[in-house]
């Protein structure tokens, strides 16, 4: 499946010279999908110098040239939403709906990025002096990195590809090696759409290798990573030697703040689709349940009731909602974390292991926990998949100091019909992004990204292009 692919340098799919490979697992079934193309140093210095000789092109094309470009990508992934759906299903595990739907929000950013290519806007301002005038204008940062996770590797190569491509920039990405497939196909929309060559290049194979090439590079000029904090504390240590700009949305831990005066059933539709979308592994999933005491019986039989009715099982069937973990790896830090949850004394209301039925497949069931307290492990630990601890509160003020006594801090969800509430917590919750009464908040015409150790940056709305330009001031003299 990966055979007609391979690296993409120069506006070309080329192999490496040294024809290794790696393989690719579904994890539905653990069975080999291919075998990828695995990048050596050869491959990432031929595409440093590709995406150089790109920039030169790309910064001088005209924007709305460009902008024809970027937005016919968004019309080739719509056309080919099926295709990259099932890439998505093989790779990930999530189900095909599922990847349509992140598909459409691919090319949904590409199309919002098509726009902001044609306002890149700078400014005029009178000086103190009589004779002369300031000029603010905006320009490419350069040859821009762009490291992609496993689990959303369509829409997050998406954010990375558009916006750098909307500022002029020239792009070097690097998928994961669970999910190379996808953000090939993607690479090869935006070669059919008429890039030129070099402009977007991508590397397959080891992360940690590519990464730390294209970093130790005065190429590289900027570097967007979307991954975990681990991982990005390591990414800023090795950007400040080069002092390359970087933007990173790190690991998230998100409230879920549900308050008395709510409807409990339409809560507990939002919980569900929140919290089980790529079966837990998102970093805006809804992690720690704090609910109001009055209505925690009530919203935890509701919830539950919904995950009962949840079918788990290989994406590619019919009516699947839960496709399995990623990995065996990932699987094994569920169980564990579970285990270690138990220990510490939270009483498993339902799931806490593997489903039956099934032989193959890193597969878990929805797994409720009760007796939480706030110093379990899992309160202070991203889960990364389908557990849900629940907490209580008795006051709104105890619930906001609570939820925000977390060194992470990307997204964070409150229900109320009370104003003041509302208000109150979008301000004072310590986190990116807030929703308040929807589950709703990544989206291309708005700005997301964290705060605390979640990282700093933002991908999407008006502003994020900003991070992908550098500021130039000339003060002009009329005459001399």
């Amino acid at each position: 499946m990966y055979e007609k692919f391979g690296q993409f340098i120069d506006g070309k799919w080329q192999q490496a010279e040294k024809k290794e490979t790696y393989d690719v697992i579904n994890p539905a079934t653990e069975e080999v999908i291919g075998k990828a193309s695995k990048a050596s140093s050869i491959e990432v210095q031929k595409a440093l110098k590709s995406a150089e000789k790109g920039l030169e092109v790309w910064k001088n094309t005209a924007p709305w040239q460009r902008a024809y470009i970027i937005r016919k990508i968004a019309d080739l992934i719509r056309e080919r939403k099926d295709v990259i759906a099932k890439w998505l299903t093989l790779e990930v595990g999530k189900p095909l709906a599922e990847g349509a739907g992140e598909a459409a929000g691919a090319a949904d950013i590409f199309e919002w990025n098509a726009e902001e290519t044609k306002r890149i806007y700078g400014q005029t301002f009178q000086t103190r002096f009589p004779e002369t005038r300031g000029h603010i204008y905006y320009q490419p940062v350069g040859v821009v990195a762009a490291l992609i996770p496993w689990n959303f590797p369509t829409l997050l190569a998406a954010r990375k590809i558009s916006t750098a491509l909307a500022a002029g920039c020239s792009v070097i990405c690097k998928p994961d090696v669970i999910t190379p497939g996808s953000v090939m196909e993607l690479i090869n929309i935006c070669k059919d759409a008429g890039i030129p060559d070099g402009v977007v290049n991508m590397l397959s194979g080891d992360p940690a290798e590519i990464s730390n090439e294209l970093m130790e590079s005065d190429i590289v000029k900027k570097v967007s990573i979307t991954g975990s904090t681990r991982v990005g504390k390591i990414i800023l240590k090795k950007a400040a030697e080069k002092v390359q700009r970087v933007t990173m949305e790190l690991s998230g831990h998100s409230p879920f703040i549900v308050c008395e005066d709510v409807d409990i059933n339409k809560v507990a539709d939002i919980a569900i689709t929140g919290k089980f979308r790529n079966n837990g592994q998102v970093c805006i999933s809804p992690n720690r349940f704090y609910i109001q005491e009055s209505k925690k019986d009530e919203f935890v039989g509701a919830f539950m009731e919904r995950a009962k009715k949840l079918k788990i099982g290989n994406g590619m069937d019919e009516g699947v909602v839960l496709g399995p973990l990623s990995t065996a790896k990932r699987l094994e830090e569920i169980e564990k974390l579970v285990e270690t949850t138990k220990k510490e004394g939270a009483k498993v209301l339902m799931g806490g292991k593997r489903p039956s039925g099934f032989n193959k497949g890193y597969f878990y069931e929805p797994t409720f926990f009760d007796d939480v307290k706030d110093d379990f492990t899992i309160m202070k630990e991203e889960p990364f998949g389908p557990l849900i601890p629940i907490l209580t509160f008795k006051t709104f003020d105890e619930v906001l100091e609570r939820a925000n006594n977390n060194n992470l801090g990307l997204c964070s969800y409150l229900y109320t019909n009370s104003m003041e509430q509302a208000h109150i917590g979008s301000e004072k919750l310590e986190s990116g992004t807030v929703a308040v009464n929807t589950g709703v908040v990544a989206v291309a015409e708005a700005p997301f990204g964290g705060i605390k150790q979640t990282g700093y940056g933002r991908e999407g709305g008006s502003g994020a292009i900003k991070d992908y330009l550098n500021v130039k001031y000339t003060h002009m003299g009329l005459k001399i």
